[in-house]
C-alpha cells in the first residue's frame, strides 16, 4: 500500500475513540467484505476484510488486517527474512470503499446471520485487536493474511456452531495449484513466486488452506451453515453487490519471462551450434548462464536456510539455479578447465534430467516460463561436456 495512504489508515484509527463499552443494537451488521483484484502483484488476489454497521450508533466501520507500509524500516530485508509485519487498521467504511472504487475493483459484502450477542463479540473481538498494542501481526502469505484471519476469527467467535462445508470445492487442490487459478502465468509475479516456494505449496491442501484466498473465503462463508437452536441455517443472511466492476485480468506484457527466457534461449543454442562448427565456446555466454543460475541460486539458498518464509524451505529449482555455478562462471572465463568440471558438468545435466520426474510426480511445481531456459541449460552442458571439456581443447 502507498505510504501516504498507509498513514492517512492510521490516522483514521485513533480519530475515534475504541468502542469496547458499546452496545451494538439489535439493527447491527457483521459482514464479510471481498474486494476483487487488483493489477499489482499485492492485490492480485483480492482482498478480505470485516465490516461492522450499526445504524442506530451510526456506526459503519472496516476493520482491514492488509496494511502494510513499503516505506517501513527495512522493508525490503524484513520481507527478505520472512519478517514482514502488517497492521489492522480501523477506519470508516466509506474511505475504504472509495479506494476500491478509484481501483475500479469489484467489492461485495455477505452480512452473516448471527444474534445480537454474536455481533457484539465479533465487535469486541476487532475492537481489543484494533488497539495500537494489538494491530501488528506477523505475515505469512499462506497461513496468515487477511482472508485466513477472518476464517479463524469466526471459527474463535462462533466455535462448534459453524461449518464450512467443501462439497462444492473442486477437491485434491495444492496451494500452488490455487495459487496458480488467480495468478496468470506468464507474469514475472508468478514466475518469482513459483521460483522462491517450495514443496510446502505442492502437499494437497485441507478444506481451511483454501481459504488463504480472499475468493474461497467468499466461497466458504456462501456455503458456510451456522446452528441455531441446533437447526443448521445458512451462514450468510444477505449478499450485496457494493461496487460492480469487471475484474481485473493479470497480463503479460511484451517482456514477459517466457518470452526473455525463449529468445535467450534461441540465441544461446545458436550460438552453441556455431561453437560446435567452429570447434570455439564463447565463454561470455558460459559465464551469463553460470553467473545468472548461481545468483538465484545463493537467493533461493537464503531463503531456504536464513529466512523465516514458511514456504521457502526443500525448494527443487535450487537443481538448476545452483548457487555454485557463482564460482564456476568466474572459472569458466578461463581458457583451459580443471578436469573436475567434468563430474561438476555430469552433476548438472543429472539435475535437469531429475527435474521433469519431480514436476510429472507432482512433487513440486516449477514455473513454466523456465523451460526454455532449462532446454537451453541441457545443450549448453552437453556442449562443454562432450565437446570442450573432455577433450580439453578450449579455443577463447
Amino acid at each position: 500500500m502507498k505510504k501516504k495512504y498507509f498513514f492517512l489508515l492510521l490516522l483514521l484509527s485513533f480519530l475515534k475513540p475504541i468502542y469496547s463499552q458499546v452496545e451494538l443494537s439489535v439493527y447491527s451488521e457483521v459482514s464479510i467484505v471481498t474486494a476483487g483484484p487488483g493489477t499489482e502483484l499485492y492485490s492480485a488476489f483480492g482482498h478480505s476484510a470485516v465490516r461492522i454497521k450499526d445504524p442506530v450508533l451510526n456506526l459503519d466501520i472496516i476493520y482491514n488486517y492488509g496494511v502494510f507500509d513499503f516505506n517501513a524500516p527495512n522493508f525490503y530485508s524484513n520481507f527478505a527474512k520472512g519478517n514482514l509485519i502488517y497492521t489492522l487498521a480501523r477506519y470508516d467504511f466509506k474511505y475504504f470503499l472509495r479506494t476500491y472504487n478509484n481501483e475500479k475493483r469489484w467489492v461485495k459484502q455477505q452480512v452473516l446471520n448471527l444474534t445480537r450477542d454474536e455481533r457484539q463479540a465479533y465487535f469486541l473481538f476487532l475492537e481489543d485487536n484494533a488497539k495500537p498494542s494489538n494491530a501488528n501481526y506477523s505475515y505469512d502469505p499462506y497461513f496468515n493474511n487477511c482472508a485466513t484471519i477472518l476464517r479463524d476469527i469466526t471459527k474463535s467467535i462462533l466455535k462448534n456452531k459453524v461449518a464450512f462445508n467443501d462439497n462444492h470445492l473442486v477437491k485434491d487442490q495444492t496451494l500452488r495449484s490455487l495459487m496458480d487459478k488467480e495468478l496468470y502465468w506468464n507474469t514475472w509475479g508468478s514466475f518469482g513466486i513459483n521460483l522462491i516456494a517450495g514443496t510446502i505449496l505442492d502437499k494437497k491442501a485441507t478444506t481451511s488452506e483454501y481459504m488463504y484466498l480472499p475468493d474461497y473465503v467468499y466461497d466458504a462463508f456462501k456455503h458456510g451453515t451456522i446452528y441455531i437452536k441446533n437447526q443448521p441455517e445458512n451462514l450468510v443472511k444477505r449478499e450485496d453487490v457494493l461496487l460492480n466492476f469487471k475484474e481485473n485480468k493479470q497480463k503479460s506484457g511484451l517482456f514477459n519471462p517466457f518470452i526473455i527466457f525463449s529468445i535467450l534461449a534461441i540465441l544461446g543454442i545458436f550460438i552453441t551450434s556455431k561453437d560446435f562448427k567452429n570447434n570455439k565456446r564463447t565463454k561470455v555466454l558460459d559465464f551469463i548462464l553460470f553467473f545468472i543460475t548461481g545468483v538465484i541460486g545463493c537467493v533461493i539458498a537464503f531463503l531456504w536456510f536464513f529466512s523465516s518464509h514458511s514456504t521457502a524451505p526443500n525448494n527443487f529449482n535450487f537443481l538448476w539455479a545452483f548457487a555454485p555455478n557463482l564460482i564456476v562462471s568466474f572459472i569458466l572465463l578461463k581458457n583451459h578447465q580443471h578436469k573436475w568440471l567434468q563430474k561438476y558438468l555430469q552433476l548438472l545435466i543429472l539435475f535437469l534430467i531429475v527435474i521433469p520426474i519431480l514436476w510429472l510426480a507432482r512433487v513440486q511445481g516449477f514455473p513454466i516460463a523456465v523451460i526454455p531456459l532449462l532446454i537451453l541449460l541441457l545443450v549448453r552442458y552437453l556442449y562443454l561436456l562432450k565437446n570442450v571439456i573432455v577433450r580439453d581443447n578450449i579455443i577463447s
